[in-house]
């Protein structure tokens, strides 16, 4: 089951452009871990030995300010690679990780990515690839955070939850608990919690507990996308989906 579970990541950019032999390498050094929640993987300025692949669960990465609170870098799941910046910052973590919710990682040897990097066009093109696309989406959250209300950032999270090609009513969890989730979207507990209120006064949503259900997607959609400059569905979205279901078709083949 192990060996089962780690094949997966050889699906996976930056991994599925390796040639056969490499992706059979790949699969001999990569080791599988089982994490609960709340545990450190690495600290900030930590020497790094191996990047990350997240196979379930989520992983928030942080750095610690001066007086001891946590700025939230970003909150990972399924499929993200994380510890990559190690690569271009002295062989150093850029930034803490922990266990957000229960996770099962993979680990592969820095040393792995870096021979690819030097040698192999396509995995560092691939490298580049995801490294633009968290750069964009970091830019979507800078203009969200610009433009958009508290309600409408937590709406458009929820949004990115779904799946974007389902039509009639929808139920969804969140992922986390929610003082992790105002510390992602950037919000005092209290701002949080009002505006969660506001969203549900403005689109109709439920919310009891970590569920979530709607009508339809568009009782979100109207609300949060007009103060956006992308429509909903957001291009990213519906790509995630088309490869999340060729990849299904592609293990059940």
């Amino acid at each position: 089951m192990n060996k089962e579970k780690i094949s997966h990541i050889s699906t996976l950019l930056p991994f599925s452009a390796l040639s056969t032999e490499k992706t059979e390498h790949l699969l001999r050094v990569a080791n599988l871990f089982e994490y609960p929640k709340g545990k450190t993987l690495y600290l900030a300025g930590e020497k790094a030995s191996s990047i990350y692949v997240i196979l379930s669960g989520w992983i928030k990465l942080y750095r610690e300010t001066l007086d001891g609170n946590q700025a939230i870098v970003d909150v990972l799941s399924k499929g993200h690679i994380f510890g990559e910046g190690a690569l271009f910052n002295e062989n150093c973590y850029t930034c803490s990780a922990e266990v957000a919710e229960h996770a099962e990682v993979a680990t592969v040897p820095l040393s792995f990515f870096a021979e690819e990097i030097e040698t192999n066009t396509k995995f560092s093109n691939a490298m580049l690839k995801i490294m633009a696309k968290e750069n964009c989406e970091k830019t979507k959250e800078l203009e969200h955070h610009s433009i958009q209300t508290a309600p409408q950032r937590i709406g458009c999270f929820l949004l990115r939850l779904t799946d974007v090609t389902q039509t009639g009513p929808v139920q969804l969890n969140l992922p986390y608990d929610k003082s992790l989730l105002a510390m992602r979207l950037g919000m005092q507990p209290e701002t949080f919690s009002r505006s969660l209120n506001k969203l549900k006064e403005e689109t109709g949503i439920t919310i009891k507990g970590s569920t979530v259900e709607m009508k339809s997607l568009h009782q979100l959609s109207d609300f949060c996308c007009m103060s956006c400059t992308a429509e909903f569905p957001c291009r990213d979205l519906i790509k995630c989906k088309m490869e999340s279901q060729a990849k299904s078709k592609h293990r059940n083949a």
